[in-house]
């Protein structure tokens, strides 16, 4: 097999690990959730002894990331993939840290009723994990189009937050004595709101790597 054919599949695998990870990350942010609405302790403790599997997929595309870059003389739009590749692990690493802190939290709300609190960190449970799956999809396949539209749903992500915001300064005034339960839950939408964070950033390095630039400044 010819040296750049072995090379766009060495590429492929590694948009596979990225992939596999952000499925891993997705599953998780389900499962914390679904751990904080149903109470279940299980669950909750899956995604937190979990974590260390994406830990573990962080150090192993880091690994493979390396390897290419030693291995083989990319060129210059092969490089920056690599490069911001060893920058989007991090940042699905960090969600993977973030939907374990809300698994963390439904451990401690074992019998509040989010749903007396707020009604709407369910959609942007829903809209996050979403912005998760299509940024991986946008850097995996250099989706630039795409990747300029974070912003905006980023956005609706802070409006979402706000209005949990509101929902818990409600809850407040009606039952002071479950400061703590509203305090947690705003922590929850506030965890959201990093992963949400994290995904346009994956979005910006996606157009790093189809431009060397950031912003106005050409890198590479």
């Amino acid at each position: 097999m010819a040296t750049r054919e072995a090379f766009i599949q060495e590429l492929e695998g590694l948009n596979q690990e990225l992939n596999a990870m952000s499925q891993m990350v997705q599953d998780a942010i389900d499962s914390s959730f679904q751990a904080l609405t149903e109470h279940n302790e299980e669950l909750a403790q899956k995604v937190i002894k979990g974590d260390r599997d994406v830990d573990n997929m962080e150090r192993k595309i880091e690994t493979h990331c390396l390897m290419l870059m030693l291995k083989q003389q990319p060129v210059a739009s092969d490089l920056r993939h690599i490069s911001t590749a060893l920058k989007v692990v991090t940042d699905l690493e960090r969600m993977g840290d973030q939907a374990a802190d809300i698994a963390d939290l439904s451990l401690r709300l074992e019998d509040a009723d989010i749903s007396l609190v707020s009604k709407h960190l369910p959609a942007m449970v829903a809209n996050v994990k979403t912005m998760v799956k299509d940024a991986i999809h946008a850097f995996t396949q250099r989706d630039t189009e795409t990747a300029e539209t974070f912003e905006q749903r980023d956005d609706l992500i802070d409006a979402f937050f706000e209005r949990v915001k509101r929902e818990v300064i409600e809850f407040l005034k009606k039952d002071g004595d479950k400061s703590d339960v509203a305090v947690d839950l705003l922590m929850v939408a506030k965890y959201l709101e990093r992963i949400a964070d994290h995904a346009v950033n994956v979005c910006e390095w996606t157009e790093f790597s189809d431009t060397g630039a950031v912003g106005d400044v050409m890198i590479l």
